[in-house]
């Protein structure tokens, strides 16, 4: 329901920019909401969502925690708006507690 109240607001603010996709890519107006709702869900998730995303994605590849803390420290530096640089400990107690 979260999910359906977001959208419904993001399609009403984005219009000029669905406008702009359907002119300039083959997408379908109904393809281009659901392209930028997809994107903006993925820059609202927090950094505490994310470093624990990363860590079950980057676990599940076989990483071991000190390959899996760097990458996601270096992940963040390229976030729509990155945070301010995490210790190792700080990340090591979003995804452990």
């Amino acid at each position: 329901m979260r999910n359906r109240l977001r959208y419904s607001r993001i399609y009403r603010v984005h219009d000029e920019l669905l406008d702009h996709l359907t002119r300039s890519t083959p997408l379908s107006r109904g393809e281009a909401l659901r392209v930028v709702q997809d994107v903006l869900a993925y820059f609202d998730e927090t950094i505490q969502e994310f470093v624990r995303r990363r860590h079950r994605e980057l676990q599940a590849q076989g990483l071991v925690n000190a390959e899996i803390f760097e990458r996601i420290g270096a992940d963040l530096k390229y976030r729509a708006v990155a945070p301010p640089e995490l210790t190792l400990r700080q990340l090591r107690r979003m995804v452990y507690g």
